[in-house]
């Protein structure tokens, strides 16, 4: 089966919108190799984060802010296909 990807936002801190394009952003470049992305809204205030199947690869709180999604996706494709090119986003 192929993995979901979750991202659990703080609606209190108005963080949909920005779940919402990186949902877009991760089945745009994933499509192929994710069952899903989901929106969870999160019960903890300030919560962020990202998992593939139940594995947490990204927390704003533990990060100290944000990532860029060229980042994000870097964390994602190392975990559901190591070998897969991001193309420019692989680019330093």
């Amino acid at each position: 089966m192929k993995p979901v990807i979750t991202i659990e936002y703080c609606p209190r801190c108005n963080w949909m919108l920005r779940a919402a394009y990186m949902a877009q952003e991760f089945l745009s470049t994933f499509s192929d190799h994710v069952e899903s992305v989901s929106l969870k809204p999160g019960a903890v205030s300030g919560v962020y984060r990202i998992s593939v199947n139940d594995t947490i690869i990204f927390d704003r709180k533990e990060s100290g802010g944000f990532i860029e999604v060229k980042e994000l996706k870097q964390l994602i494709r190392d975990k559901i296909d190591p070998g897969m090119s991001l193309g420019h986003s692989d680019r330093k």
